[in-house]
């Protein structure tokens, strides 16, 4: 699984000009899934975003998680994450997972981050054509793959 998570002071989804989900201060986690991905993998990217130590605590360093700060997570999938660019110009997405395999694994991640956060976790939809908006905080952007566990 590929992340890239940024620090939000908000964030939504539109679908066809309705918010699908939004977000004040938290994070945004775009997510993209291969054939390879396990129950591990989901369970090891949970716990490292829901823990990761981003937000700023009262002497203003980068010291608490989202969960410490009561933060909200809207997760959208991205399949073009796994993009390979190698040779032209034209990304080829081979390595994405199609979604009778991703689907599963996607909606697992969603509810293991829910259970790690304990509480609701926003989502887009997918494999809709959505609308992203954030307002990134800081900005920070993380890009975490859990083949690399970094």
């Amino acid at each position: 699984m590929r992340a890239v998570i940024q620090r939000v002071t908000q964030a939504n989804v539109v679908i066809d000009n309705n918010i699908r989900s939004a977000i004040s201060k938290g994070l945004l986690v775009l997510v993209g899934i291969e054939d390879t991905d396990t129950a591990e993998d989901i369970s090891w990217l949970s716990s490292k975003i829901v823990n990761l130590r981003i937000f700023n605590d009262a002497a203003g360093v980068m010291n608490e998680s989202v969960k410490e700060q009561g933060g909200d997570l809207l997760v959208v999938s991205q399949f073009t994450l796994h993009a390979s660019t190698k040779k032209g110009n034209r990304p080829s997405y081979i390595k994405a997972s199609k979604p009778p395999i991703a689907v599963p694994l996607y909606e697992q991640f969603v509810q293991q981050l829910q259970t790690d956060l304990g509480k609701p976790v926003f989502t887009g939809e997918f494999g809709a054509d959505m609308k992203v908006s954030l307002l990134n905080d800081g900005p920070v952007t993380i890009v975490i793959d859990t083949k690399n566990k970094e």
